[in-house]
């Protein structure tokens, strides 16, 4: 259509009709006359509307997806931090149970020996005097805690204390080459002297060149002059091995200790010595020997069998 003085007429004219079929459609309300005419354009338009609406549709879903995604991100970190926290409480309730299973057994040994004792925790491993087994402990002077002072666990003989500083001190372990301890045999009384050796047994020379020792035997602490450096009845260890006596003075076994020296944790420093030797008190009592089971065989005789037992003749 050309732009004439007629068009712009006839545009004028349309949109006054609009304006006054409009007015007329809101003052009639339900009853408007333009109703029907709206209900037909509705079900002309509507399938296309529809249409519209299913293609604008997934536009409107994907930037609401990407709002909710963020909400989803915000609350899965949530729940990482949540699960991380509380493997973190599970973690350290199960550090704070073994260590109240490893202060139990101390306290146990403790009370069995009659040793006072002052509670500790190894914090750091290392050669710091130059030993080549050594750990440090978080008590020191201000605890009580002086030089030679016999160090145990639940288990055993842990070692003996070396340097003290006000809040630490150094424990020299019972494996080290450098380290002696007088022993006693469980039962027969047989004194010697345990040494040891890293990672392998310790190296005892009994005394007694012709003593009576077997496998499966054990050791506590002799106790040495004034209970320094060591207090007597502390578990050593079990005998494992024994060397032919070669008609020598002493006579040469190697002892398993007790203790695990890779996985100290809790110790006890014992600050005060039991006032009469607890002998064998302080060693675990002994598995029970498992029974051996007896099979009885019952033999039943045959019903064609002879009487006298003898075969009969074919």
């Amino acid at each position: 259509m050309r732009d004439t003085r007629e068009s712009r007429l006839l545009l004028v004219l349309l949109i006054a009709i609009a304006f006054a079929l409009i007015t007329v459609d809101i003052r009639g309300g339900e009853d408007s006359p333009v109703d029907g005419a709206r209900q037909g354009a509705a079900t002309v338009f509507g399938p296309i509307e529809n249409g519209v609406s299913a293609a604008v549709d997934p536009v409107g879903n994907a930037i609401e997806a990407v709002r909710e995604s963020g909400d989803r991100h915000d609350r899965v970190a949530r729940l990482e931090r949540d699960n991380a926290a509380l493997k973190a409480k599970l973690g350290s309730d199960d550090r704070n149970r073994s260590k109240a299973r490893q202060l139990d057994r101390i306290l146990k040994t403790a009370g069995t020996g009659q040793y006072g004792i002052k509670g500790a925790q190894v914090i750091a491993i290392g050669a710091a005097q130059g030993f080549s087994w050594t750990v440090t402990i978080d008590a020191g002077a201000n605890d009580g805690l002086k030089r030679d002072m016999t160090v145990l666990n639940g288990d055993g003989l842990v070692g003996r204390v070396t340097t003290v500083g006000p809040h630490t001190a150094t424990v020299l372990l019972a494996n080290d080459p450098d380290f002696t301890v007088g022993t006693r045999m469980e039962s027969t009384d047989e004194l010697g002297f345990a040494s040891g050796q890293g990672d392998r047994p310790f190296r005892v020379e009994m005394l007694n060149g012709k003593a009576k020792v077997k496998k499966g035997d054990r050791l506590v602490t002799f106790g040495s002059q004034a209970d320094k450096p060591f207090v007597p009845g502390v578990p050593v260890g079990e005998v494992t091995r024994v060397d032919p006596s070669g008609g020598d003075l002493t006579r040469t076994v190697y002892v398993t200790p007790f203790v695990s020296f890779t996985k100290l944790d809790i110790v006890g420093v014992v600050v005060e010595a039991p006032r009469k030797d607890p002998r064998d008190e302080v060693l675990p009592a002994k598995p029970k020997p498992t029974p051996t089971p007896t099979v009885t065989v019952t033999v039943t005789p045959s019903a064609n069998a002879p009487a006298d037992g003898q075969q009969q003749e074919q």
